[in-house]
């Protein structure tokens, strides 16, 4: 005769149903927070304001850096960023209930990116090229939701068409819609082959691939003389709500993670042990609460590097912020991002450019932890090895693609990881050599 099962408290029957399970994350938890990240733009800023705002944000080009703080505002920011997570979260739930850790880092990662770059204007035509490439194959379109938000980094290639060409708005922006939704169709096959153009040691991916796509895209339009050259937005005013705001965010997301694993009791450091490869999903090999835990933990370090090296949290820095506690659920740990960030860090402090605590700077030392998986297969010193690399590279990438990829640095980290990840391959594997010769003698 079975043994019944201990009756679950209400709350943690509540917990599990709207909040998460063990191996799955709750659609709820981004409601939630693109709901918490409107309401908080009604704090800061007066609805005519942010109404205003959040049109300038809608036609503005959008493309590397431009930060929404400074083309609509603080409030109007926050609304994009909520919007777009909320239409975000909707249209992976028509395809599947509970988020796991890939799901879950393309969602924190589309919100961040709402800082300074998407909207649903340009997202729109690039998610619905996806869902007409899975209808086309014949497959069901959860297969390919993780890469239907990620390829919205090529956001800006619908707004520069739209709003930067000179051309009537109604020939201007179905032809941006024509060229989203072949990016949209195009981009799952191509991100499959240069998956293994990096060996999977390069976290963002379809940054890579949309990099190439970008640089092609740019390439034809500036062989037929089209208007590519943006200036970039900046907003350099700190704002204490904002801090306090993002502080607050991240020990909520520690305080769900802890009561989320308080019964599984998954341990953080074999979490911390992970090389964080593709693909590495602490949300289904640990637990959803620890892999929130994480994701909190890095979003603290990262702010907390931020105001070490004197930098301002504005929008861009927060998309760079937010990407981090996002691939926390999905191979980020601070072990493995501690030694990129650091090689970063120390190569900007020799380097001729900006100071360690320039946005750009900061982009480059968050968003450089793409090659995490690096520090975490190879070791500390590889890490710093390729964040010193990887800050000599993204200065100038971007001149390729003209900021149209939002993902600057997955394109770099695509080049940055296929470099040295065969070297240190080769390496490690003189050294077990070695070791196994020199037991045998």
């Amino acid at each position: 005769m079975e043994t019944e099962r201990p009756r679950q408290k209400p709350i943690d029957l509540f917990f599990e149903t709207y909040i998460m399970n063990d191996t799955q994350i709750s659609p709820n938890v981004f409601y939630f927070t693109g709901i918490l990240f409107i309401l908080f733009a009604f704090l800061v800023d007066s609805p005519t304001m942010i109404w205003n705002g959040f049109w300038e944000i809608m036609v503005s080009p959008s493309s590397l850096i431009t930060d929404y703080f400074e083309v609509g505002g603080i409030g109007a920011t926050f609304v994009n960023a909520g919007i777009v997570l909320l239409f975000s979260t909707y249209y992976v739930q028509r395809y599947t209930n509970g988020l796991t850790g890939p799901l879950s880092a393309a969602l924190f990662t589309i919100l961040g990116f709402a800082f300074f770059g998407k909207n649903l204007f340009n997202t729109l035509p690039i998610m619905l090229g996806t869902v007409f490439y899975s209808h086309f194959v014949g497959e069901n379109h959860n297969r390919a939701l993780l890469t239907s938000l990620f390829a919205t980094a090529l956001g800006p290639i619908v707004s520069l068409i739209s709003f930067s060409q000179n051309l009537p708005l109604y020939y201007a922006i179905p032809l941006a819609y024509g060229v989203g939704i072949l990016i949209g169709f195009i981009i799952t096959p191509v991100a499959s082959a240069f998956l293994r153009f990096h060996q999977g040691y390069n976290l963002y991916n379809i940054g890579f691939t949309a990099g190439v796509i970008g640089m092609l895209l740019i390439s034809t339009m500036r062989a037929f003389n089209w208007e590519v050259d943006i200036d970039n937005a900046h907003y350099f005013k700190p704002s204490i709500a904002v801090n306090v705001f993002f502080i607050l965010y991240n020990l909520l997301l520690i305080g769900l993670g802890w009561f989320g694993n308080r019964h599984v009791k998954a341990s953080y450091r074999n979490l911390m042990n992970e090389t964080g490869v593709l693909i590495s999903d602490f949300v289904q090999s640990h637990s959803a609460g620890l892999a929130l835990i994480n994701a909190g933990v890095l979003g603290l370090m990262s702010m907390g590097y931020v105001f070490l090296v004197g930098g301002v949290i504005n929008g861009p820095v927060i998309g760079g912020i937010l990407t981090v506690v996002g691939f926390g659920l999905f191979g980020k740990h601070p072990r493995n991002v501690t030694p990129v960030v650091a090689g970063v860090f120390i190569t900007q402090l020799f380097m001729h450019t900006d100071s360690p605590g320039s946005t750009a700077s900061l982009l480059a030392a968050l968003f450089g932890t793409t090659v995490a998986p690096i520090a975490g297969t190879f070791g500390p010193l590889a890490g710093l090895i390729a964040g010193a690399l990887h800050a000599t590279l993204v200065q100038f990438i971007g001149i390729v693609h003209a900021g149209v990829n939002l993902y600057n640095n997955g394109f770099t980290g695509g080049f940055v990881a296929a470099t040295l990840a065969p070297i240190f391959d080769m390496l490690k594997e003189r050294k077990a050599n070695h070791a196994s010769r020199k037991e045998k003698n």
